[in-house]
This record gives C-alpha cells, sequence and structure tokens, in this order.
C-alpha cells in the first residue's frame, strides 16, 4: 500500500521497508550465512503489524517466524504462510491438535503435554516438531534441568514427537552492564547440551540468542538466532548500546521501522484562563489556538503522557495540554504558523528536524520502547513505504 491521501485515514502506522530490510540484513551480516534467522514476530509484530512485517522479513531472507500464540500462528498459515513457525508461548493440549494440523512448531516443557501429542498425531498421521525449552535462570516457562533428560527420553518412545529444538532465554542481558548472570544462564544452557550428547542425544537446533545476545555475544549464537525488538530498529536498551561501546565493538546500525501519525480534527481559539480537557489539570496562561487529535489511550497512547508529551505538526513541536482521554488529545498550536484542518500529525518519527523515539516516550512514563510500540492498537492500518 501507499501513504494514503489527505483526508481518506484519521490515524495510521507507516512501516518503512526498507529500514526493515536493512535491520535483518545487518542481524544477518552479524551472525552469518549459515545459521538459521527467526524474525519474532510476535505481539503484531511488536505493533508493527504480524502480516506486513512477516511478508517482508521472509522476502528479506528470514529462515523462520516466531510467535507467542496459537492463533497467530495459524493466522499467518491462512495467509500462505509456509516457512517454519514456531509458536514460542502455550498451547493448551485442547488446542493441539490445531498445531498440528497446520504444522507449527511448538515449544513443550509440561510432561503431560506428550503423550496427548503423540496421539493426535496418530490421528491426523502427522509428525510434531518439538523445541524443548529449558530452565537456565529465568524461572518463567521452561522444564528444569533435572528433568531434561528424562523428558527427552520420554518423547523418543513417540515416534511421531522429533525434537527439532532445545531453547532457552535470558533474564538479565538487557538491563545491565554486567553480563554475569546471562553468562552463567549460557553455562547452564551448555551443559544441559553437553549432558544429552553424553547421553547419544542430538538436537539439531539449538538456539538461546535473543536481540541483546546476537548484537554482545557469538557464543551464544548455536544454530539459529531469534531477533525482537532489534530488527525493528530499536536498540534492546541503553545498557545494550553502552556495553556494545565497551566492548569495543561496532554497533549494528539500526533504523526505526514504525511512524505513528494522526490528522488534525479541529482547530480553535481558547480565551486565556480557559481550562482544558477532563479533570481541568491544565489551564492555559494566554490566549491559545489548539488542535483536536482522534487519538487516545484505547489506540494505545498512554494516559501517563498527559501534559508531558508533544506531537510534531510542520516540524514543529506541539506540546500536550489536558489529560489523555480514551479517543481524543490536544495539542498546543499557538506558536506554529499555517497549521490547517486535516494537516498531518507525527505521534511517533519523524517531520523535518524534528523526532519523537519510542524512547522519548517511554522516558516520559516509566516503561521501555517495547510496550510503546506494542501497545499500538492493531486495528489502526499498517501501510507500508
Amino acid at each position: 500500500m501507499t501513504k494514503p491521501e489527505s483526508g481518506k485515514i484519521l490515524q495510521w502506522v507507516e512501516i518503512d521497508s526498507s529500514a526493515l530490510i536493512h535491520n535483518i540484513h545487518q542481524f544477518r551480516k552479524q551472525v552469518g550465512e549459515k545459521r538459521k534467522f527467526l524474525a519474532m514476530v510476535k505481539a503484531n509484530a511488536y505493533g508493527h503489524g504480524i502480516l506486513e512485517v512477516s511478508r517482508i522479513a521472509v522476502n528479506a531472507g528470514a529462515d523462520w517466524l516466531g510467535v507467542h500464540s496459537l492463533e497467530e500462528g495459524i493466522l499467518l498459515r491462512n495467509e500462505g504462510f509456509t516457512c517454519p513457525i514456531l509458536v514460542a508461548g502455550p498451547i493448551p493440549v485442547d488446542n493441539l491438535k490445531e498445531a498440528v494440523t497446520h504444522d507449527l512448531r511448538l515449544t513443550v516443557y509440561n510432561f503431560e503435554t506428550l503423550d496427548p501429542l503423540s496421539k493426535i498425531c496418530g490421528q491426523l498421521q502427522k509428525k510434531a516438531f518439538l523445541h524443548l525449552k529449558v530452565e537456565t535462570g529465568t524461572y518463567r516457562q521452561g522444564i528444569r534441568k533435572e528433568e531434561v533428560l528424562s523428558f527427552v527420553k520420554k518423547a523418543q518412545e513417540h515416534s511421531c514427537l522429533v525434537l527439532e529444538g532445545i531453547s532457552s532465554h535470558f533474564a538479565n542481558i538487557e538491563d545491565t552492564t554486567d553480563h554475569s548472570y546471562a553468562q552463567s544462564q549460557l553455562q547452564n544452557f551448555k551443559k544441559i547440551v553437553e549432558e544429552l550428547e553424553k547421553n547419544k542425544i542430538e538436537i539439531p537446533l539449538k538456539h538461546m540468542s535473543c536481540s541483546a545476545s546476537a548484537i554482545l555475544f557469538p557464543d551464544t549464537y548455536f544454530d539459529m538466532v531469534r531477533a525482537g525488538i532489534g530488527m525493528y530498529g530499536l536498540w534492546p536498551s541503553k545498557e545494550t548500546f553502552l556495553s556494545c561501546r565497551l566492548q569495543k565493538r561496532e554497533p549494528l546500525r539500526l533504523e526505526p521501522v514504525l511512524s505513528w501519525k494522526t490528522r488534525i480534527t479541529q482547530i480553535k481559539k481558547v480565551p486565556k484562563g480557559s481550562f482544558i480537557g477532563y479533570g481541568c489539570t491544565y489551564r492555559v496562561s494566554r490566549e491559545s489556538v489548539l488542535a483536536v487529535l482522534p487519538i487516545g489511550y484505547y489506540d494505545g497512547y498512554d494516559r501517563r503522557l498527559s501534559n508531558s508529551s508533544y506531537v510534531l505538526i510542520r516540524g514543529k513541536r506541539a506540546p500536550l495540554r489536558g489529560r489523555v482521554a480514551m479517543d481524543f488529545i490536544v495539542a498546543d498550536i499557538t506558536d506554529i504558523s499555517r497549521v490547517k484542518l486535516e494537516d498531518e500529525v507525527v505521534l511517533l518519527g519523524k517531520d523535518r528536524d524534528e523526532s519523537i523515539s519510542a524512547n522519548d516516550l517511554a522516558s516520559l512514563v516509566g516503561t521501555i520502547n517495547y510496550e510503546i510500540v506494542t501497545r499500538i492498537n492493531p486495528l489502526i492500518p499498517r501501510i507500508v513505504i
């Protein structure tokens, strides 16, 4: 699709395909051609649009796609994606049949999954490809290392269950420049793999690397690398960037992929002393000109940005006045000339020499860039440019 014509839609998200391709190629160059590259498109591709991003990623050379839920995997299959798709999150036992039917790779760690899954495979006369999630120190989903060998042996009792992968996930690789805990998790993972190999069990795809570890630690690459936030041009954290510099490594040149835009739906003059919005939390100290924008916390624009954020109009910063409501925000355009009804407004992205990043908004509300982009309402059109 192309950029919308004036007046056609009131808010939209633009996906810069060239930036996304560039970022994928940066990671591919980093990890090498021999390893599999998994593009993580869970959570509506981190708010960017799962279908739009998946098409670009596969065309750009991604070998696998990663999702969180069964529903996301089925959506991709129904849209014609034929590449391997890994469901990283849980699937209820009652829904395993759908997962096998749609040829989805399953993340497993519960013994209770194996027998029902084997019966389903027998009924469908199909194999299920499993990725065993092992606990290395995050203490979220995953099987304890003491149970890994017995789990694998039980799975091997069923010829229709194929242990294709073994994986884990870092707990503290982004939030610090001290990576001793991450290194201990990596060693735990290696010990589990070594124990399996001592028992003549070789699992083809070993994967533990996320965006941060892909940037910082080549010894985490194994057979497949899972790229998430970095693929979208956002650094996992300031600490990750600093760690890269401290290691004297050249940082990846990541380019933000997403811009979020809306239009002015009303311009009004208000007299000095007027209260703006719910709760009368802001009062203008002069005669002011305001722009009403049709976007609010339902759309994912955080209510904590009330009276603290700004938008870009004609390349200028327009501060927010009053509370972020469910469907509206109000910007002060008193000092911006030639503003017209239905002018384009940048909520996130660039406009001439000014920009608003996901990190900027995250710092205003005390969160991380992940949350800013993933919470953008999936009903808002995603437009590839």
